[in-house]
């Protein structure tokens, strides 16, 4: 009976806590929900009822937003410019947390405070500057030249995060390699990457989140229309169908989708690496 009424007591002690997730979970997951359902329904389906169930579900109006506009164009200018900048700013970043982390040399402190200042800068502060560095080398205008942007930009947070962990990892390790005859870069690329894998997938995730939905970077340095990336694709999309809310519901969803996909894949796996990251 004791042990009954404890496992009540904590029910009650919890409820709190569940009440607070559940109304976390409908206020940030039911608009994702309204959008979704409205991306399968007509605009006139949605102004004669707004909340409603998309029956039939009009999955053609993927294809339609893909194929009649030049959506596909600003998607695979994100997909390219992401997935090159998110893949050079792990690296880079990873060699500099390494460096940081394991190494001891004149002007360290210095070096890891000029990196880190860039977490306290806005961006505002950086756009005329970068424009004007573009536009001298150029590269303002081009993909290429948002790339080095986002990478410069995102040094700073990959370099912090990753210097944490990586200061966690065993000198035993390091030893270990060293006494095998490793050089320092196959140190970092054996020893250090694959143990430091969880922070590297944070990292990773993160910086293709935030860069997907980058919007002020692209809509100051890029002005042509085949080289907008998918925000600004969407600005032009909804512009051009301020009428027809479900296909601009639709245009959404395949701008949402990719994130999706990625946080629900590396999710769980962040979690578990991290556990099997600290029990190492």
């Amino acid at each position: 009976m004791v042990a009954g009424m404890r496992f009540g007591f904590e029910q009650i002690r919890r409820l709190p806590l569940a009440l607070f997730v559940l109304l976390y979970t409908v206020v940030t997951g039911g608009p994702f929900l309204w959008v979704a359902t409205m991306s399968l329904r007509t605009t006139s389906e949605i102004f004669k009822d707004p909340y409603g169930y998309p029956s039939p579900a009009h999955w053609e109006k993927f294809a339609d937003a893909w194929t009649k506009s030049n959506y596909h164009t600003y998607f695979w200018n994100s997909v390219v410019v992401v997935v090159i900048a998110v893949a050079l700013v792990t690296v880079i970043g990873a060699m500099a947390a390494h460096c940081l982390a394991r190494y001891r040399f004149r002007g360290n402190r210095l070096m890891r405070f000029l990196i880190l200042s860039g977490l306290v800068l806005p961006p505002q502060l950086l756009i005329l500057a970068l424009f004007q560095i573009l536009l001298d080398v150029n590269l303002y205008n081009t993909l290429t030249g948002l790339v080095v942007v986002y990478v410069a930009t995102h040094i700073a947070m990959t370099v912090y995060i990753l210097e944490g962990f990586f200061m966690q990892i065993p000198q035993d390790l390091f030893d270990a390699a060293r006494m095998d005859g490793y050089s320092d870069f196959e140190i970092f690329w054996r020893v250090t990457m694959p143990v430091g894998a969880p922070a590297i997938f944070t990292t990773v995730t993160l910086n293709f989140i935030i860069l997907w939905n980058e919007f002020l970077f692209a809509v100051v340095l890029l002005t042509d229309d085949d080289k907008r990336t998918l925000p600004l694709g969407i600005m032009h999309f909804m512009g051009s169908h301020q009428l027809d809310v479900g296909m601009v519901a639709t245009g959404l969803m395949i701008a949402i989708l990719p994130v999706i996909l990625i946080y629900g894949f590396f999710s769980e796996t962040m979690i578990k690496g991290m556990t099997a990251g600290a029990v190492r």
